[in-house]
C-alpha cells in the first residue's frame, strides 16, 4: 500500500470523509465521483495507481487521497485506513465495493481452486478485512459511528449459470452485512448493502453483446446507466445514522432478474 495523492488541501471545515474501494473503473468510480461532487472528501483505494488518479481528476478541486491497496492484503487493509484518518482525521462512509466476478463460464467440476480462492479473497475476505478496519475506526473515534455500504449484487439473490464463486461470495457478504448492522447498533455504525443488476461499465459490457441464461440460450440483456447507481449509494450514504436503507436492488428495469430462471 501507498499513499500517492495528496495534492488537496483538506478544507477547513470539512465535511463527511468516506472510504471508497475499487475506486479506479466502473461503479466504484461513479459513487466516489459523486460524492466528490457532492461535498464529500473520498479516499480512493485500488490496485492501479493510474486509475485511481484519472478518478480524483475527474473532480480536481474536491480533497481526495490517492491510496494503492490490495484489499485482500491485511497489511495494505490496515495502511489505507491508516492513511485516511492521518489525512482527514476520521471516517464517515465505506463504500465496500472492490470486487471480481472470476473466470465466467467455468463448469463446477473445472473451476481451478486458485481461482476459487482469488474471488473469495476479494469478494468476501476484502470486504470483511475493510469492515473490520471501518467499524474499528468508527467505534472509536468521537462523535462515535459512521455508515458501511457493501456492494452485493443482484447474485446474491439469484444466480446466473456457471458462476458459483461470484454467487457464494455474494450470497455470503450478505451475510455479513447482517452481522455488521447488529453488532453495529451500540455504536452507531449502520450497515446497509446495495444488489446492483447490469450497470453500465467495463466488467458488464459482455451484457449487450450476450450471456449465458438459464435456459441454455445467450441473450443480449439491456444496462442501466451507472451514474443512477452512484446517486442510490449517496441517498443511503446521506441518511442521519438513526435511518438505514438495509438492503436496496437497483437494476435495469427490463433486465431478466424477475422470472430468471
Amino acid at each position: 500500500m501507498n499513499a500517492l495523492n495528496d495534492s488537496n488541501a483538506l478544507p477547513a471545515s470539512p465535511t463527511k470523509i468516506a472510504v471508497a474501494t475499487g475506486a479506479g473503473s466502473g461503479i466504484g468510480r461513479a459513487v466516489a465521483v459523486e460524492l466528490l461532487r457532492t461535498g464529500w472528501s473520498v479516499a480512493l483505494a485500488g490496485r492501479k495507481p493510474e486509475t485511481l488518479e484519472k478518478t480524483a481528476a475527474l473532480v480536481p478541486e474536491a480533497p481526495s487521497l490517492v491510496v494503492r491497496a490490495d484489499v485482500s492484503r491485511p497489511d495494505d487493509v490496515a495502511a489505507l485506513f491508516d492513511a485516511t484518518r492521518e489525512r482527514f482525521g476520521r471516517l464517515d462512509l465505506l463504500f465496500n465495493n472492490a470486487g471480481t466476478f472470476g473466470p465466467g463460464g467455468v463448469p463446477v467440476e473445472e473451476l481451478p481452486y486458485e481461482a476459487w480462492l482469488h474471488v473469495v479473497n476479494t469478494n468476501l475476505n476484502g470486504a470483511f478485512l475493510c469492515a473490520q478496519a471501518a467499524y474499528r475506526q468508527m467505534k472509536g473515534q468521537d462523535p462515535q459511528g459512521g455508515r458501511i455500504i457493501n456492494n452485493g449484487s443482484i447474485s446474491a439473490h439469484t444466480p446466473r449459470p456457471l458462476s458459483v464463486a461470484y454467487t457464494a461470495t455474494k450470497h455470503a457478504l450478505t451475510g455479513l452485512t447482517k452481522s455488521l448492522s447488529l453488532d453495529g447498533r451500540p455504536y452507531r455504525i449502520a450497515c446497509g448493502q446495495i444488489d446492483i443488476g447490469n450497470a453500465a461499465s467495463d466488467m458488464t459490457a459482455r451484457m449487450q453483446t450476450g450471456v449465458l441464461q438459464a435456459n441454455g440460450e445467450t441473450v443480449a440483456e439491456p444496462v442501466m446507466d451507472v451514474a443512477d447507481v452512484a446517486r442510490t449509494v449517496r441517498h443511503m450514504a446521506e441518511l442521519p445514522l438513526e435511518a438505514n436503507v438495509q438492503f436496496a436492488t437497483v437494476l435495469a428495469t427490463a433486465m431478466p432478474y424477475v422470472g430468471r430462471g
